[in-house]
């Protein structure tokens, strides 16, 4: 079933998100195979935030090609599919806001970064904007009903 407005499907796409907390999120490495990792997203809205390493096989994949698909698959009856953008955000203050929101955030969505990254210096940002979400419930009558929301741009 698609969905024309992020709006109708936020709520419950948020509280998923939110309860599940860890993903399984694919880049594609530069033989363009899919390689997969469990990582940590926050969202605000439609709009992702990964704090993660800049020297890594993951920042490699997507200097040659920014897409990743991500799982939610905690819940098995009511997983999320969230197909993004990636974007690695240089901004100082952007960082620190996110940095500090992970922080502040109680677990078991939010962690303290520092024990991982040292400081915000070293503390990697990628933006996360979404083309494709899907929210699945099961038992279905059909993979049709679910929503599925595509940005427009």
């Amino acid at each position: 079933m698609e969905v024309h407005n992020f709006a109708e499907i936020e709520a419950e796409f948020l509280q998923r998100v939110h309860t599940m907390v860890w993903c399984s999120v694919a880049t594609v490495d530069s033989r363009q195979r899919p390689r997969s990792r469990i990582l940590h997203p926050i969202w605000e809205g439609a709009t992702g935030w990964i704090g993660t390493g800049r020297r890594t096989h993951k920042a490699q994949h997507l200097a040659a090609n920014p897409y990743v698909s991500l799982a939610y698959i905690a819940d098995i009856t009511k997983p999320v599919y969230v197909d993004c953008k990636a974007e690695w955000v240089d901004e100082i203050a952007e960082r620190q806001r996110i940095w500090e929101w992970f922080r502040t955030t109680p677990e078991p969505l939010g962690y303290d970064p520092a024990p991982i990254f040292g400081s915000i210096e070293e503390f990697g940002l990628l933006k996360l904007t979404p083309w494709r979400i899907e929210l699945i419930t099961f038992p279905a009558s059909s993979l049709n009903a679910a929503p599925v929301w595509r940005s427009n741009a």
